[in-house]
């Protein structure tokens, strides 16, 4: 049920900013680029996480690695798509009206950079934290689903600016990327019952074990490397 409203308030969304957009050519190419995220990630993940769940679970579980790592890998994986569909829609500007670069919705049309230094790699710790929490305590595949995706919108609030409207598509984007893995965590003996005040510190160590590679980043590996790789997006 909650998750069918954030669907239906991100259909809303993008049906007003596809309208909104009519008349301006770099705000109508933000729209199909988002729609097209919202299709392939949202509706066509979205499904398989909920009926190839079984499946992919049982192929995970045959694996001979540790739970954590296995968490981690998937989730990886997923991320790793995720941003390639994302890329591909900045790439596919021109099949929206407009140049490459006019309109985007990733910080470069290049998927290795998108991915090494701007999005996945800042992810992995995140991941990590979510393996380790899912060790010690029992999160159900559905709550990791809401933390992460509330992270996410942190995330992306810290790198581009508070997005209120945009609430609801961030928690199915980054959802999604945890909800698969977090289903094939097995119900391990020993893990701890979660109390209320773990949800907000599973929202929030995951944003501050990804700081020291933010920094790392930053200040060491690439200092020059810009943020966003193209001008200011101007609407006409």
């Amino acid at each position: 049920m909650i998750v069918s409203v954030l669907v239906i308030w991100q259909f809303l969304l993008l049906t007003v900013l596809s309208i909104a957009g009519l008349q301006d050519r770099i705000a109508r190419a933000m729209a199909g680029m988002a729609w097209g995220l919202s299709i392939l990630w949202i509706g066509g993940f979205g499904l398989l996480s909920i009926f190839g769940r079984d499946m992919v679970c049982g192929f995970i579980h045959r694996i001979p690695l540790p739970s954590g790592v296995k968490f981690f890998g998937l989730a990886t994986i997923l991320a790793l798509v995720e941003e390639a569909i994302a890329t591909l829609m900045t790439n596919c500007a021109p099949l929206f009206g407009v140049e490459i670069g006019e309109a985007y919705i990733t910080a470069s049309a290049n998927y290795l950079d998108v991915i090494i230094f701007h999005s996945v790699v800042v992810f992995l710790a995140q991941f990590a934290t979510w393996a380790w929490l899912l060790s010690r305590y029992e999160f159900r595949p559905f709550t990791v689903f809401w933390l992460f995706g509330i992270t996410g919108f942190l995330n992306e609030t810290l790198f581009a600016g508070p997005q209120p409207l945009a609430l609801a598509q961030w928690i199915l984007i980054y959802g999604l990327m945890v909800y698969l893995p977090a289903s094939c965590y097995p119900n391990k003996a020993g893990r701890r019952r979660v109390r209320w005040w773990h949800y907000p510190v599973a929202v929030i160590l995951p944003i501050l074990a990804s700081l020291p590679v933010v920094a790392l980043l930053l200040g060491v590996i690439a200092p020059d490397h810009p943020s966003v790789h193209f001008p200011p997006m101007q609407t006409k």
